[in-house]
Parts: structure tokens; C-alpha cells; sequence
């Protein structure tokens, strides 16, 4: 049985919404978060560099699945699933991301690490620290479901 050796990114999007009048002008998805870093990947690195990262972004029998492990719309907060190997070039397109769709959007590393526990961890201590800060920049204007819904992502495996 062979083993691969993976790495765990948790990335932090910035979403510049200076000047439109919106809060919040898009929504972080699985799908749109891992378009847009495939398509650095292959801006940045050519198809050969897509095709390379391809089988460490995707998995030997998960031709579907996407790049992006967790997203949290709320948060703003990614974690991202590739090989040892090929982890500094993503981080290097991942960087290089400057939209998805037509919004003005930029990564911040959070935390690299080899396992999914110690990538959760930094995730969580991360995210109960914007909740905390969301929390006091909003005073009592938060709602009960919006803390019901950060408390579920906490919650989350």
C-alpha cells in the first residue's frame, strides 16, 4: 500500500469590496475557490505545470473532487489538500490569485502543516478568533443565527 504525503494549507481570503457599497459581494465556495486556483496554476505554470499538480490537487481516484477541502463563507477561511511535492508551486498560484469572477480577491497563508488535525486546529483557533472579532465590531446587531451558524462551523469535522 503506498502512502502519499500530503499538505495541508489553511489559507484566509481577502475580498476587496472598497468603493462597490456592498458588505459582501461574494460568496466562498468549493467550486469558485478551487477554479480560480486551478486557473493561476495554469496562467502562472503553463499546462505542464497543471497537469503536474493535477494528480497531487486531485487525488489518483478522485477525478472530481476539488483542491479546496473546507471552505467557510463566513470566515473567509480555506483549507487546501496537496502533495509535498507540489505544495510550494500551488502556494506560489495561490498567491498569485487576484479575482474570482470579477471580484478583487487576495490569499494570506494562515498555516501550513502535514496533517489534517494540526491543519484543523489552526483553522479553528483562526476562526473563533474573527467570531471574537466579529462579534465586538458588531456589538447587538449580531442575530442569534448568525452565532448559530459560526457555532455549527465550529462544530464541524
Amino acid at each position: 500500500m503506498v502512502h502519499f504525503k500530503n499538505r495541508y494549507m489553511v489559507m484566509e481570503a481577502f475580498i476587496d469590496t472598497a468603493g462597490k457599497g456592498q458588505s459582501d459581494p461574494l460568496i466562498l465556495t468549493q467550486l469558485n475557490s478551487t477554479k480560480a486556483i486551478r486557473d493561476s496554476i495554469q496562467i502562472n505554470f503553463g499546462e505542464c505545470g497543471l497537469a503536474a499538480c493535477l494528480g497531487s490537487l486531485q487525488g489518483i481516484y478522485e477525478l472530481y473532487s476539488s483542491i479546496v477541502k473546507y471552505v467557510n463563507p463566513i470566515t473567509k477561511l480555506c483549507v487546501i489538500r496537496v502533495s509535498r511535492e507540489d505544495h510550494q508551486k500551488v502556494w506560489a498560484a495561490i498567491t498569485m490569485v487576484r479575482s474570482i469572477g470579477k471580484i478583487p480577491v487576495s490569499f494570506n497563508l494562515r498555516d501550513v502543516s502535514g496533517s489534517i488535525r494540526a491543519c484543523k486546529k489552526a483553522a479553528l483557533e483562526c476562526e473563533e478568533a474573527k467570531f471574537e472579532y466579529y462579534k465586538l465590531a458588531a456589538g447587538d446587531r449580531i442575530t442569534p443565527k448568525f452565532v448559530e451558524t459560526m457555532e455549527s462551523c465550529f462544530n464541524k469535522d
